[in-house]
C-alpha cells in the first residue's frame, strides 16, 4: 500500500468519525458486539436457570424482571445478542458476495451472461422476500441459525445486486477504465482494481442492510415459530413471551427487550450511514470549522477559515 492510499484512507476513517451521528451509531453498533463476545462475563445469571420467581417485575436483582418460566430476561437478552448478531452479520455477509457476484461482473462484461442474471435478479425482486423466505423455512424442518442464514443469504441479495449492476454500468466506459483495459488489464484486475475500490460505499450499504435484513428476518422466523426455538435469540425470546401471554398478564418487560434491542442495532446502522456518506459525497465532506460565505460583489464562492 502506498502513502498516497494510506492517507486517503486516513482521511476517509477522519471523515467518518467526524460525523456526530456516525459516532453515535459505531459507538452503539460496538457496545452490542463487546456484550455478544463476552456474555459468559457480563451476564449475571444462566439464561437457562429457572429458580427465580416467574414473571417478576423489574428490580434491582433482575434488572429487566423475569420471563413466565422463572428465567432472567437480562441474561437472555444478553446472551441472545451472540446468536442475533452471528446471524445477521453472516446473512449480510452473505448476501453482499451474492450481489457483488451477480451485480458487477455480468454488469462489467455485458452480453448473454448480463442478460440472464439480470433477468434472474428481476424475478427476485418481484417476488417479495418475506414470505418466499417463510415458505423456503417451512419446507426445512428443525432450521437452525445457520439455515436461516443460508435462506436470508439465497433470498435477500437482489436489491444490492440489481444497485451494484446499475452503478458498474456508469464505470464501464469512463476514461480511466478504457486506459487500464489498454494498458492489458484483465477483466477481473479492473474489476477488483479500479471498479471495486470507487463502489465501496455502496457496497457498505449493501452490507449494512443485509446485516439489519438478517437479524429483522432471523427474529421474524423465529416468532412464527419456524426456527429453532431452543436457541437464546432476539426472536425467540419473543417468540416465547408471545405464546406465554406475556401482553396479556402485563408483563410488558418479557416482550418489549428483544424487539427493542433489534430497533436499536437498526437504528446504529442507520446513523453510521451519515458517516458513510460524509466519505463518500464530495458535497458533504466539509470541515466543521469552516464558513462558506458567497461574494456579492464577485457572485462566486470563498471559504473562510477562522
Amino acid at each position: 500500500m502506498t502513502a498516497v492510499e494510506k492517507r486517503k484512507k486516513f482521511q476517509g476513517l477522519k471523515a467518518f468519525l467526524s460525523n456526530g451521528k456516525a459516532r453515535v451509531g459505531l459507538i452503539i453498533f460496538i457496545f452490542f458486539v463487546l456484550m455478544a463476545i463476552f456474555a459468559p462475563v457480563v451476564s449475571p445469571y444462566n439464561p437457562s436457570d429457572t429458580n427465580f420467581a416467574q414473571l417478576a417485575a423489574p428490580s434491582w436483582r433482575h434488572w429487566l424482571g423475569t420471563t413466565g418460566n422463572g428465567e432472567d430476561v437480562l441474561s437472555q437478552l444478553i446472551w441472545g445478542s451472540r446468536t442475533s448478531l452471528t446471524v445477521g452479520m453472516l446473512a449480510g455477509v452473505l448476501t453482499t458476495v451474492v450481489a457483488v457476484l451477480i451485480g458487477m461482473y455480468p454488469g462489467y462484461r455485458g452480453g448473454w451472461i448480463d442478460n440472464v442474471l439480470d433477468t434472474i435478479t428481476s424475478i427476485f425482486m418481484v417476488i417479495p422476500s418475506m414470505p418466499l423466505i417463510i415458505v423456503i423455512a417451512s419446507y426445512i424442518h428443525s432450521s437452525g441459525p445457520y439455515v436461516i442464514v443460508f435462506v436470508i443469504g439465497f433470498t435477500g441479495w437482489a436489491g444490492g445486486a440489481r444497485t451494484l449492476r446499475s452503478q458498474t454500468l456508469t464505470y464501464r466506459n469512463r476514461d480511466f477504465i478504457i486506459a487500464a483495459k489498454l494498458s492489458g488489464a484483465s477483466e477481473l484486475g479492473i474489476l477488483l482494481g479500479e471498479i471495486l475500490p470507487n463502489m465501496l460505499s455502496l457496497i457498505i450499504h449493501v452490507l449494512m442492510g443485509g446485516i439489519i435484513g438478517g437479524i429483522m428476518s432471523e427474529a421474524f422466523l423465529e416468532f412464527l415459530g419456524l426456527g429453532n426455538s431452543s436457541v437464546i435469540s432476539w426472536g425467540t425470546m419473543m417468540y416465547w413471551a408471545d405464546a406465554g401471554g406475556a401482553m396479556l398478564m402485563g408483563a410488558w418487560w418479557w416482550l418489549l427487550p428483544g424487539g427493542l434491542a433489534i430497533a436499536v442495532v437498526g437504528m446504529s446502522m442507520a446513523l453510521m450511514n451519515y458517516g458513510i456518506d460524509q466519505v463518500t459525497n464530495p458535497r458533504l465532506n466539509t470541515t466543521p470549522k469552516e464558513k462558506v460565505r458567497k461574494s456579492s460583489k464577485s457572485g462566486g464562492v470563498e471559504v473562510v477559515k477562522p
